[in-house]
């Protein structure tokens, strides 16, 4: 069956699933395959619990009226992505795409919560940002919507420019380049490349840019690709878009605009600081009133272990362990370090994906905690392995053995901080 024969049975079904447990009668199943798993084995099943049709690439013997109803393509997963790209071009909203080594989530977060003010706004689901979740959020997008936002992740180069293929971004928006996904990326400069090829698509598509002026990379890379009125920064400079300034006090990230408007997110981290910058200038740029931007960012409440400040007794935890590299626990540590708060805490965890270069990231977070002001320094997971046993410091191989030891604890008056990779899933110690 050609894409086009497919997409006719898509417009006419409930949607789009993968899913056996999430089955919705009249919706097209589409049988993924994995390294523990292969849908192909449930596409029956999938037919017998509601969907008009399943996708699948390996042949399965059926009865009728089964076998009617059961695709055979090529390869399930191309044909998702295909799909969801001829979708893609029959949207007319303007399309946006973020990726970068941290906030992407909290960016796509904070621009729908804004543009939602103004249009009818998709945007990507939690964190489906991989191969198989870009797709998923093209198919799911309606006819009216009237601006889309897709999120990116990547950890090795060429995996942005394939979703560019079948997602097309009129707009494009990259959060920062930090040391992330070293081991599929290769150093800083693999990072720079993977990420700059969303830069590479909107040049041929002749689209627009939003850069963060307080990115020295990110200016520079732009102005490689595309030429200057492509380009619409925001940041703390008076010439910027969109300009602001930091003036919190306390946990929470407070911004002034250059435009004397102030905003009193619920966010916690100065690092947060573009991320807030980026949804403003988009709402500025597509014409949502002040009053509406302010609205929607103040009233976002961070969740899923993001940015999160939670008071557990007398205690204040800062809880950003949805996941961290060597860029994002470092600004989280700095941030940490100037508030005014007592005896402070540190909960980090492993940082994953750092191939060779994971022993000496973890020295230089070590040393950077090293030098702070705090009453504990709480380390878990194999990328800290070389402070067991030394003294000072508390070192756990697992999650579950911190887990044990800190619910026997009764901290009073502190101030936690508690960031790693979501292989620690951190957020178990305060469950």
């Amino acid at each position: 069956m050609d894409i086009a024969t497919l997409y006719q049975l898509y417009l006419a079904s409930t949607g789009v699933m993968t899913d056996t447990r999430q089955i919705k009668p009249g919706c097209i199943f589409f049988a993924l395959k994995g390294d523990k798993f292969n849908a192909n084995d449930f596409a029956i099943a999938a037919l017998e619990t509601g969907a008009a049709y399943a996708v699948i690439d390996e042949a399965r013997s059926a009865s009728e009226p089964y076998k009617e109803r059961l695709i055979l393509v090529p390869d399930v997963l191309t044909t998702l992505q295909e799909l969801s790209g001829n979708h893609r071009h029959q949207l007319r909203c303007p399309v946006l795409s973020i990726t970068g080594s941290n906030g992407k989530t909290t960016t796509k977060e904070l621009i729908a919560a804004v543009m939602s003010k103004k249009f009818r706004t998709i945007a990507t689901q939690g964190n489906l940002n991989n191969h198989i979740g870009v797709p998923l959020t093209l198919l799911s997008t309606p006819a009216d919507t009237g601006f889309l936002i897709v999120e990116m992740g990547a950890n090795h180069q060429r995996e942005i420019a394939g979703y560019c293929t079948y997602t097309d971004p009129d707009m494009g928006l990259i959060t920062n380049i930090g040391k992330a996904h070293l081991e599929g990326f290769g150093a800083e400069e693999g990072v720079i490349k993977g990420k700059t090829e969303l830069y590479e698509h909107i040049a041929r598509k002749h689209g627009k840019l939003f850069v963060s002026s307080m990115s020295s990379v990110l200016v520079k890379k732009a102005n490689e690709y595309v030429k200057p009125e492509q380009i619409i920064y925001y940041g703390n400079r008076e010439e910027d878009y969109c300009s602001g300034d930091n003036i919190s006090e306390g946990e929470f990230l407070t911004v002034e605009t250059s435009d004397a408007m102030t905003i009193k997110t619920q966010l916690v981290g100065s690092y947060n600081f573009e991320n807030v910058m980026a949804a403003i200038c988009i709402g500025k740029y597509f014409g949502v009133e002040n009053e509406s931007i302010k609205e929607a960012i103040e009233n976002y409440i961070p969740s899923n272990n993001r940015s999160q400040k939670l008071t557990i007794g007398s205690n204040t935890i800062l809880l950003d362990a949805y996941n961290a590299n060597p860029s994002s626990m470092v600004e989280a540590l700095r941030n940490f370090e100037r508030l005014d708060a007592p005896n402070k805490v540190t909960i980090l965890g492993e940082m994953m994906e750092l191939g060779a270069y994971s022993h000496e990231e973890h020295l230089k977070i070590i040393e950077t905690v090293s030098h702070m002001d705090l009453v504990q320094r709480i380390y878990v997971g194999e990328g800290f392995k070389m402070l067991k046993g030394q003294e000072g410091i508390l070192y756990f191989e697992t999650t579950e053995l911190l887990k044990d030891w800190y619910k026997k604890q009764h901290f009073e008056n502190s101030t936690q901080l508690i960031k790693g990779s979501r292989k620690n899933a951190l957020e178990k110690i305060i469950s």
